[in-house]
């Protein structure tokens, strides 16, 4: 029940679901336009702001920028690796399938590559619906990007971040795995490194996947007064993110309830 509720509820309170509640809600008041006005009003500027991208971008950093990669790259006992980032492989797909978190893998790859550490975690379940775990669909790609069979470790069970660190702990106590780079996108880091540190795991927070990049930003303000107006337009982009930051926000806040930061 936890589950359905955790993934749905939410789902209102993000800008698509809430602008649809307002729009609902002004068709009920057709026959008093003022009020009426004011919710359409209200839903207009909140889609806005929300597919802005400068709000977005502005958003994201918020979250991204509270960790950053490690540098110099520590030597550690094992990568800890969060799902996520993969997609079921079916017709007309006849392999596992990136999505937009793929830099957690290419990371964790390039990491492992790097001599960090000579193990990986994988942790993720399945899924209602799925008929493979995500830490075996990462455990597929990463083959694919030169991690051998013997370096993976599978936790195959967990279905939201709270478990990832719970039913990893005795995975790696029973290896004997005292120290860990945690790999996640960096806007899923601040709950992801609350939770693992609440467990008593000892992990350095080692983030990918950023949407704010300082590059990016600063040819953004070279570029003049063209590239600002074109800013301030709203795009699909800028909303998805938008959500991504609120989702984070929503499942720091609810987690924090729950006593698992």
């Amino acid at each position: 029940m936890f589950f359905f509720l955790s993934k749905t509820l939410p789902l209102f309170i993000y800008p698509i679901g809430l602008v649809c509640i307002l729009l609902v809600l002004a068709i009920f008041l057709w026959r008093r336009r003022g009020w009426q006005t004011a919710v359409l009003l209200i839903a207009f500027f909140l889609l806005y702001l929300a597919a802005n991208p400068l709000v977005s971008l502005w958003l994201a950093r918020s979250l991204e920028w509270r960790y950053l990669p490690p540098e110099p790259l520590p030597q550690v006992d094992v990568i800890v690796v969060l799902g996520g980032a993969t997609t079921i492989a079916g017709y007309p797909q006849t392999t596992v399938g990136l999505n937009e978190a793929a830099d957690r893998l290419w990371y964790a790859a390039w990491l492992y590559h790097q001599g960090t550490a000579d193990r990986l975690l994988l942790t993720g379940g399945k899924l209602p619906g799925n008929t493979i775990s995500e830490a075996e669909r990462m455990a597929e790609a990463l083959q694919l990007m030169g991690i051998p069979d013997e370096a993976m470790l599978l936790e195959a069970e967990s279905v939201n971040t709270y478990e990832n660190a719970v039913l990893s702990k005795p995975l790696l106590q029973a290896h004997g795995l005292e120290t860990a780079l945690l790999v996640t996108s960096a806007r899923h880091m601040p709950r992801s490194a609350a939770i693992f540190a609440k467990q008593g795991i000892d992990v350095i927070p080692a983030p990918t996947d950023y949407e704010f990049v300082q590059p990016d930003w600063n040819e953004g303000e070279n570029a003049g007064w063209f590239y600002w107006g074109l800013s301030l337009l709203p795009d699909a982009k800028s909303l998805e993110l938008t959500t991504s930051v609120m989702k984070e926000y929503v499942g720091l806040l609810i987690y924090r309830l729950r006593g698992w930061l």
